[in-house]
């Protein structure tokens, strides 16, 4: 089938759902949504509604800020608050399908018992019951081992609403256990910024209107962050000239002043090149390389013997005279920033290459300025009482001896950290080598929650065998994930409007209440409700086995999380002040780093670092190769437009945009391998296969296959079939385990038939 011809069929489709006749497809929504509207009526009262504030909990940059508007106890529609100056009234596609995800049929609606792991021989259960074999499973597993390292949890980023942290806390209050540890997302870069900056601390990202210069690296804010771009657009109609940098032509990119199509993985040999030439035009400040950083002269030392920008232009794939004109135009503006994306640092280098990035933005000056700085993410809003996660286990517990505990990938202001639990630490980017390993004792059982690991973690077929050991796998979910089909037990949980919680950004500066709007659907409970149910069961069989409260209020949990600090940070009266609108940190500048002093341990910016190098790294940002590859493409797997990892995609209102996955290949690279468009190809390797339809595109790289990460509800179609848990230099520092190469991944791809 001709391109036309599939835009055409695609259009015909969208048409089709959305004309009357297919609201009979939207089945499950409340008849509120459909009903026609009254002659003459209004088009809007505000009167007819309740208004209620909540946030999208999601893992995603913009962490907007929401209006909820409810009539008759039924969410009937959600608009960005207009409170924020970053949300603005807007939300983006997934956040307006949000009364969808609450009314959708397929969500879970009562605890279910799987009869049968993986045979699809689902019954409804009570709470009771499903608490009730929880718990004496994990009273199982305790007289068996001595103690509960044999109960390990898998929770991530599926709902970073605070509360939530009560998983954690649960785990806790049950005794030692076993906690898969770090994080998939961003843990390189982390451990990158902390040895040159002493922390991940980035601008306010309203203040980049203010820059003069940006280059976006690495990062499609278009798709992953589209309430940022409107400062890139204010950047650019103040003079500003916008460079991205990146494998794909992005929507992000087809937007820049300049474009320039990076070989996947040589970012840090671009980056020192651009360093050489500032070196080598005079163009370095030196006043903020000799007054407020360390080891510049080593850095330059190492530039001057090791770095041109032939060698780098030869490795990375821009031409020197580009290299050259957007280095010197960079130093020239100010202020002038760079923002460094998340994917750009999941290689086998990535954190050498965040580092080298990191030195150039350095040379020129341009940290700790306003509309300038080097932008990764922050946690400075974070300073929470972290009360749902610091609870306390039962006297006597039996831990893990000799261990230290994960370390926790957030800071905590005011004081409180973590407690120093005895817990077993596994790395969270291999899942199933770490089940499949552990001895004394084995992992027997796994509670996940706010995760998907079937979707999310690496080597699908490792992680099929090593959940073949377990002998109890519990589920805390919304729909029947690929994950729920290989549980046991799956409890289902509420969603954002239908519990309290309280929300910041790793992004923007933002802080947003979410209220419950809307009585929990089905049998639905919070994961705060969960655990509370855990609780009197695990009492109820053995008096004092689990500390967590038996009774909870979400509302008054949300309450306890607020402290002094927080109020003062966001000029708060109490959390109630939060029912009128999102508020925003009070910051003495836009600037991070606006003083000039620094958390490494000279408190000045690092060239050279003595920590980095004790952790077995390099001291200087130096050049790293990057893995070998092992087959013709490399694969890339970035983030869907219409999607957030396993998240929204499965919606029918969002099939309607992104009905199938394809994967993405030069013309050049499918007429070699005889594939057609829409042709349907078969991409492998040694972790797994998948079969996907092609499309055709120049916006690849001739070398790279694009399959963008997704679940499909009525697909078997899954990119981690093909993506190893090879790991990523650094992470382990501050996340408590590296990172995970996860563009660096190869395969070959060949067409199986079925063209349209």
């Amino acid at each position: 089938m001709k391109k036309s011809e599939h835009a055409s069929g695609r259009r015909d489709f969208l048409k089709g759902l959305l004309t009357a006749g297919a609201a009979g497809a939207l089945g499950g929504i409340p008849g509120s949504l459909l009903a026609p509207r009254r002659a003459g009526a209004a088009p809007f009262d505000p009167s007819e509604y309740q208004v209620f504030r909540n946030a999208c909990p999601r893992n995603c940059y913009d962490t907007c800020s929401i209006k909820t508007y409810v009539r008759d106890g039924v969410v009937q529609f959600v608009e960005g608050a207009p409170e924020s100056t970053f949300t603005k009234g807007s939300l983006c596609v997934k956040g307006y399908t949000y009364p969808r995800r609450i009314y959708s049929p397929d969500r879970i609606k009562y605890p279910m018992l799987q009869e049968g792991r993986g045979s699809g021989n689902w019954k409804r259960i009570s709470w009771d019951e499903a608490m009730g074999r929880i718990a004496d499973k994990i009273l199982d597993i305790k007289k068996r081992d001595g103690n509960l390292l044999g109960l390990a949890l898998s929770k991530y980023s599926g709902n970073f609403g605070i509360t939530n942290n009560c998983v954690e806390g649960m785990m806790s209050s049950l005794g030692y256990t076993s906690r898969f540890v770090g994080t998939p997302c961003w843990p390189a870069g982390i451990d990158a910024q902390n040895y040159d900056l002493g922390d991940m601390w980035c601008n306010d990202p309203e203040d980049m209107a203010r820059a003069r210069y940006i280059i976006v690296w690495g990062a499609n804010p278009a798709w992953c962050s589209m309430h940022s771009m409107k400062y890139l657009y204010a950047a650019r109609e103040r003079g500003a000239k916008i460079v991205v940098i990146d494998p794909i032509l992005t929507q992000t990119a087809a937007k820049a002043d300049e474009f320039w199509q990076i070989r996947a993985g040589t970012d840090g040999a671009l980056a020192l090149g651009m360093a050489r030439h500032l070196l080598d035009r005079g163009l370095v400040d030196q006043d903020f390389v000799s007054r407020c950083a360390v080891g510049f002269e080593d850095f330059a030392a190492y530039l001057r013997a090791n770095v041109t920008v032939e060698w780098a232009a030869e490795r990375c794939g821009i031409p020197a005279e580009a290299i050259r004109a957007v280095t010197e135009e960079f130093a020239a503006a100010r202020p002038a920033t760079v923002w460094i994306g998340y994917g750009m640092q999941r290689h086998t280098n990535g954190g050498s290459m965040v580092r080298a990035i990191d030195a150039f933005v350095a040379m020129t000056g341009n940290i700790g300025v306003e509309g300038g700085g080097v932008r990764y993410g922050h946690l400075r809003t974070w300073g929470f009482n972290f009360h749902a996660m610091l609870q306390q286990p039962p006297e006597g517990s039996v831990g893990f001896t000799g261990a230290t505990g994960p370390k926790g990938e957030f800071d905590f202001a005011d004081g409180a950290k973590p407690a120093a639990y005895s817990d077993r630490p596994l790395n969270m980017n291999k899942t199933a080598q770490e089940i499949l390993d552990a001895k004394d004792p084995e992992i027997r059982m796994l509670w996940i929650s706010c995760k998907n690991p079937f979707a999310q973690d690496f080597d699908r077929n490792k992680l099929e065998k090593a959940f073949k050991k377990l002998e109890m796998v519990v589920s805390v979910e919304q729909f029947f994930t690929e994950t729920v089909r290989h549980s046991d037990i799956v409890l289902p949980v509420t969603t954002l409007f239908e519990e309290w919680t309280v929300n910041v950004s790793y992004w923007h500066y933002w802080l947003s209440l979410n209220e419950q709007a809307v009585k929990p659907m089905h049998e639905a409970k919070s994961n705060l409700e969960i655990a509370a149910l855990l609780s009197r069961a695990m009492n109820a069989r053995e008096p004092g086995s689990c500390t967590f409260p038996q009774e909870v209020d979400g509302k008054e949990w949300m309450i306890k999380e607020f402290n002094k600090g927080i109020y003062e940070q966001f000029g708060l009266s109490s959390w109630e002040d939060l029912r009128r609108g999102p508020a925003k940190a009070r910051m003495a500048s836009s600037a991070s780093w606006h003083d000039r002093k620094f958390a490494t341990p000279s408190g000045k910016y690092e060239f050279s670092s003595e920590l980095c190098a004790r952790n077995g790294f390099k001291a200087l940002p130096e050049y790293v190769e990057g893995r070998k590859a092992t087959a013709p493409f490399r694969l890339m797997t970035p983030h869907v437009q219409f999607g957030l990892h396993s998240q929204f995609v499965n919606l029918d209102w969002m099939e309607a945009f992104y009905p199938e996955p394809f994967v993405y290949i030069h013309p050049r690279a499918a007429a070699a391998r005889k594939i057609e468009d829409g042709a349907m190809t078969r991409v492998s390797n040694a972790v797994g296969e998948v079969v996907v339809r092609a499309c055709i595109t120049d916006t690849v790289p001739e070398d790279c296959l694009v399959m963008y990460e997704a679940w499909f509800r009525k697909l078997d179609f899954n990119v981690q079939n093909l993506v190893d848990d090879c790991a990523a230099d650094m992470g382990a520092m501050k996340t408590g385990a590296p990172g995970v190469a996860l563009h660096d991944q190869f395969v070959d791809i060949a067409p199986v038939g079925g063209g349209r």
